[in-house]
């Protein structure tokens, strides 16, 4: 199973937020269920010398106790972490406060000269990380296009956030060689690719059961009964085609909904 998704959008969009100027803060969405497997390295050369702030978003569906444990390396002298629900009321006031704390040093120097700065922060991320939903919770309304699903936002949109932040709303990205197969498939398992680039989803839920079974066995069993095949699934839920067949297709899909959906429990897979 080979995966690799790059559409012609996304090659656009690298290219437009690397050419973005004049930026002051970079803040990175993260998928907490897959949080280090969200990191882009094709967007690390936008975030070079610059205050980074990384969202650990979805954090509704997550290990909680695993999130606060790994988001610990993501605080420095340029950078810091937020972990959160962007759908939650709140969230826009607190991402205002570290984006002003992050670009305090630039706030002051022109505020000793008597000027009010205009912070120019940029949202980047995987596809499907919450990035739309987070802006228009900074936003206060609607203003960006969202949906449960990846690619929706397919161009970069500037916004107004109060009376001292723009904001830099971006097509979610991902990198042109998805080298790393492990990377691929919690990205596929969270949904930040489409479930249309593989040929086999019995193979990919086979897949997720294998990984999530290291740290969160209980929880699928729980959810899924003791033996965790496919077929034994199946059985479980009634999924039958005919008197010998089982529906391993419908049961597969089943599977990742119920992860996507946090239905099996809350889960990390790093």
């Amino acid at each position: 199973m080979k995966i690799n998704w790059f559409p012609g959008h996304m090659k656009k969009a690298l290219k437009e937020i690397r050419e973005l100027n004049n930026v002051d803060v970079v803040i990175y969405v993260l998928d907490s269920r897959a949080p280090i497997s969200s990191i882009n390295p094709s967007l690390n050369k936008i975030s070079q010398n610059k205050p980074v702030l990384y969202v650990f978003n979805k954090i509704d569906l997550a290990d909680e106790g695993r999130v606060k444990e790994l988001a610990k390396s993501y605080k420095g002298e340029n950078c810091d972490y937020i972990i959160l629900n962007s759908t939650m009321s709140g969230a826009g006031k607190l991402i205002r406060q570290k984006i002003n704390s992050l670009a305090k040093a630039k706030i002051e120097k022109l505020k000793a000269k008597g000027i009010k700065a205009v912070v120019r922060a940029v949202v980047v991320g995987v596809p499907n990380s919450g990035k739309s939903t987070l802006v228009n919770n900074l936003c206060g309304k609607a203003k960006a296009v969202t949906g449960n699903r990846p690619g929706v936002t397919k161009t970069t949109q500037w916004l107004s956030i109060g009376d001292n932040i723009e904001l830099c709303d971006t097509p979610g990205t991902l990198y042109p060689n998805l080298s790393d197969q492990e990377v691929a498939k919690k990205l596929l398992f969270v949904g930040s690719i489409k479930d249309e680039v593989i040929a086999d989803i019995c193979e990919l839920a086979e897949e997720f059961i294998k990984m999530a079974s290291l740290r969160y066995e209980n929880l699928l069993k729980n959810r899924f009964g003791q033996e965790l095949t496919l077929e034994a699934i199946a059985k479980r839920r009634g999924y039958i085609i005919s008197k010998d067949e089982y529906d391993i297709d419908r049961t597969a899909q089943a599977i990742l909904d119920d992860f996507r959906k946090g239905r099996i429990g809350r889960i990390t897979l790093d």
